[in-house]
């Protein structure tokens, strides 16, 4: 997470450099390597087996990830190996830790446990022609863990297509067991070695949760327990599958599906305001421009839609901007995942994604109707369905650290939201998705205000990032927050309402 608030930042000061010369740079290498350099890293010894704080199904978006957080070291190579003391000779040499395959057959969709690896080299000698495979470094390290009976780690790349873009990912798919080792003749006609290796059992899914997903996608197979194929009937651009595979329950109460929050006329939280006048799009560092002017003169996303840090308050262009393809209008743009809302065992309905979520990447906004806390207080007593700015939130860290930035640290930007008026959103007869996001005191979503405005009005919304990468099937969670007790005061305890069954290490027993 340090990694990548870190990248970022600089995916962020790149645009803006970007806007001027249109150099193009590598945030991540560079943001890896200073990790590296200034010891923002972990488990830095390499082992076989399991990664202390790794998780099968974890997935990883840049190879620096990974060697961060000690699951595969070589930022380039296939395969990573550690040298040991041998048989009773005392010599040493080398087996295997793990490996990163990139290839995708229709094997790996039939049998996503068995995986032919193919070893490393031979693709080019010194005259950069085709070359045999030689028995040395990873390969030798693979031949050796094969007769040791060494297990490995396989990491799973694939290449997924986004909206605008393709983007390479990376699946841990947990421990495999070496079982066969051949040489075969490539397509240049030179000898490869081939090695092929079987998932040890009773381990979670992990890469075959990704060839299941692809069948629903590609309708091959049947999604269990469905519902409805989209539960809003196409409000939104994108199907929102209604899962049950608990119970025979079929589905939820009756709401209006919105993908607004609707203003009362009791209740207005809006004031005068106008757009930009900027051409076919807004340039970061263009104070001229109101909409960066808002937001300290820099855009609060990176190029592919990311939000750079949490802020006090996020402005982004109006619908009425001239700025036809600026990227300053992401949470306007409508829910662009696959999300699934699916029956929980104990804790009602919840939301999750057939897609990978990536760090900082927009969700959702909280749809409803606005309402004045201080004459809704009796009503909403029994609304499970509301969002409360006023309650308590447990503070984290999220943002980059201004001094791996080479920053100055009074520089940082606030994390604290700061709202012009107490905002209560009811999802109870009028919602969206986001009114079926449990609870969680370890929650990987997080809420941020944003505004923009509309018909000359400023309206303030509130808009679901990601705190670290989610792999799909993931249940997404915010923290709903505590009620301060009537009367209290800072520094005095806050207490929830109701009880807590989100099962995390930090769980606090409560919650709204």
């Amino acid at each position: 997470m340090r990694f990548d608030a870190l990248r970022r930042r600089l995916a962020q000061l790149e645009d803006a450099e970007n806007a001027v010369n249109g150099i193009i740079k590598r945030p991540d290498l560079k943001a890896g390597s200073t990790c590296m350099s200034r010891g923002v890293r972990t488990n830095t010894k390499k082992r076989p087996g399991l990664v202390p704080g790794v998780e099968i199904g974890d997935i990883f978006f840049f190879r620096f990830e990974m060697c961060l957080v000690g699951l595969h070291s070589p930022s380039m190579a296939g395969i990573d190996y550690l040298v040991i003391k041998g048989g009773d000779a005392e010599e040493e040499e080398p087996i295997a830790t793990s490996i990163v395959s990139s290839a995708y057959t229709e094997n790996d969709r039939v049998n996503p446990d068995v995986l032919v690896y193919t070893g490393q080299g031979g693709h080019a000698d010194k005259d950069k022609e085709a070359s045999d495979q030689k028995l040395e470094r990873g390969n030798l390290a693979l031949e050796k863990s094969l007769h040791r009976n060494n297990a490995v780690r396989v990491i799973r790349g694939l290449n997924l297509k986004e909206a605008t873009h393709r983007v390479k990912i990376y699946v841990y798919d947990g421990i495999y067991e070496i079982k066969e080792a051949w040489i075969e003749k490539g397509k240049s006609g030179h000898d490869t070695f081939k090695y092929k290796l079987v998932r040890a059992p009773n381990q979670p899914p992990g890469f075959a949760t990704w060839t299941e997903i692809q069948s629903w996608k590609t309708g091959k197979s049947p999604r269990r327990g469905l519902i409805l194929p989209d539960l809003t009937s196409g409000v939104e651009s994108v199907a929102v599958s209604l899962v049950n595979e608990v119970d025979s329950e079929n589905g939820p109460s009756y709401f209006t599906y919105s993908t607004t929050v609707k203003y009362s006329m009791s209740f207005q939280l809006t004031q005068p305001s106008s757009g930009c006048g900027c051409g076919n799009k807004c340039k970061p560092g263009n104070l001229e421009c109101p909409c960066i002017r808002k937001n300290g003169g820099e855009f609060p996303y990176t190029g592919n839609d990311i939000l750079v840090s949490r802020r006090p308050m996020v402005y982004e262009c109006s619908p009425s901007c001239p700025c036809l393809t600026c990227k300053s209008k992401v949470t306007q743009m409508g829910v662009k995942l696959r999300l699934e809302v699916f029956k929980t065992v104990d804790r009602g309905w919840g939301l999750r994604s057939w897609d990978p979520i990536r760090a900082g990447a927009f969700i959702c906004v909280y749809a409803g109707e606005a309402r004045d806390k201080s004459k809704v207080q009796q009503t909403m007593a029994n609304d499970d369905f509301t969002f409360d700015t006023t309650r308590v939130y447990t503070p984290f860290k999220w943002n980059y650290e201004a001094g791996l930035a080479d920053e100055d640290a009074s520089e940082e930007v606030s994390e604290e939201p700061i709202l012009p008026l107490p905002l209560i959103i009811s999802a109870k007869n009028i919602g969206n998705v986001a009114r079926f996001m449990n609870h969680s005191c370890s929650p990987n979503v997080f809420w941020q205000p944003v505004s923009y405005e509309n018909n000359g009005q400023l309206y303030l919304h509130v808009a679901f990032f990601a705190i670290s990468h989610i792999p799909p099937m993931t249940e997404l969670t915010y923290d709903y927050g505590v009620s301060r007790p009537t009367g209290a005061q800072n520094g005095n305890p806050v207490y929830g309402k109701k009880r807590c069954f989100c099962g995390t290490q930090y769980c606090r027993g409560s919650f709204g």
